[in-house]
């Protein structure tokens, strides 16, 4: 175990809310990356580079990072933007470790979507001569995605509903989302359509929030005194811009991206993980990552939808903070392998984690994790 392993020594999330009015962007960084040292004998002074992840356009402003750089820690620091959700901040992060020029990092990624229009925001993604003018963006391309899919397959909308359901009783338990009324099955069903045959409630929704996530070489992971929780693997994949040119009812991103961390980690397959955190912007956009990621056969992702070891922290459907919900999945699935376990119970030691970004899951990016 040498300089080239990189680990997750810690992580920390503010609460994700529909909107947090009483704090800015600011206030937000500067809280999970104070709380974020907690516990690892580490301070801001052993971080060699900080990578932040958030968007310009959900902000407001040009290079946004600049007036947040104070707040991130990195005053006098490296620091760069990725502007794409923090999981690809931390692949960043985990390079630059690798590569033997430094030894801590620090990758934050934060968001405020309350404070700006959600579809306008998913529609500076799209085509903008013939596609952006006709209203098609992230509502429409999720309920084309999702229309293709049932027709394909044959699932009917009560089982989309009890996956929803089952996502958000696990955020209000587990996670640090939130939840007001838990919606059940009917409370989904009988939601606002969002893009026929998507209600409301089965694309994900749009909070408040930031989470820091510290990664160090092995050297320093066992210094720290906590389980080591080693990434082992990173992939990335795209899928073409234009939704049309796409590989219906699959996400070839996702498989694609899942073949690279697997191989990387030398693991047979992502069934072989304990714990399972992906993103998705539809429970459509859910079952496409549980069959690209190779959990389920093609039109089968809803037969382990389920399983306990996946989204223990309900996922991205309650709680999806754009650009940031990533890093949020590989938080918390490095705290489930790192929990204490109760008596007689078998420790998690593997596991997936997932992020995505762009309009229907453009952009994929999958880690393995193992203790």
């Amino acid at each position: 175990m040498g300089l080239s392993q990189v680990a997750v020594l810690a992580s920390a999330q503010t609460e994700l809310r529909p909107a947090w009015r009483d704090a800015q962007h600011i206030d937000l960084i500067s809280s999970v990356v104070t709380n974020v040292f907690k516990g690892t004998g580490l301070t801001l002074d052993d971080v060699d580079f900080v990578i932040d992840s958030g968007s310009d356009v959900l902000d407001g402003r040009s290079i946004s990072n600049c007036g947040f750089l104070g707040a991130l820690g990195a005053h006098h620091k490296e620091e760069a933007r990725v502007e794409e959700d923090g999981l690809w901040g931390a692949l960043y992060g985990v390079n630059k470790i690798r590569s033997g020029a430094s030894q801590i990092g620090l990758i934050v990624a934060y968001s405020k979507p309350s404070e700006s229009d959600i579809d306008l925001y998913w529609a500076s993604m799209v085509e903008p001569f013939y596609q952006r003018p006709v209203g098609f963006g992230q509502k429409a391309a999720l309920g084309i995605q999702a229309q293709r899919y049932l027709a394909a397959h044959g699932i009917k909308d009560d089982a989309l509903a009890a996956i929803v359901a089952k996502r958000w009783a696990d955020a209000a338990a587990n996670s640090k989302a939130s939840i007001g009324e838990v919606p059940d099955s009917a409370a989904v069903l009988a939601g606002a359509e969002a893009a026929w045959p998507l209600t409301e409630l089965m694309i994900s929704r749009p909070l408040d929030g930031a989470v820091a996530v510290l990664i160090g070489s092995g050297d320093v992971a066992r210094r720290t005194g906590r389980p080591p929780v080693f990434i082992t693997g990173m992939g990335t994949s795209m899928e073409t811009h234009a939704l049309a040119e796409r590989t219906e009812n699959k996400l070839d991103s996702v498989a694609n991206a899942a073949r690279m961390a697997l191989g990387k980690a030398g693991w047979d397959s992502a069934a072989a993980a304990d714990v399972i955190e992906t993103s998705g912007s539809s429970v459509i956009g859910e079952l496409l990552t549980f069959e690209g990621l190779g959990l389920a056969a093609e039109g089968k992702g809803a037969d382990v939808a389920s399983s306990d070891k996946i989204n223990r922290s309900g996922g991205a459907l309650p709680a999806d903070p754009i650009m940031a919900t990533g890093l949020v999945r590989l938080a918390e699935a490095a705290k489930q392998l790192s929990a204490p376990v109760k008596a007689g119970a078998a420790a998690p030691s593997k596991a997936i984690v997932h992020g995505t970004g762009g309009v229907a899951m453009q952009t994929n990016c999958v880690f393995t994790l193992e203790v």
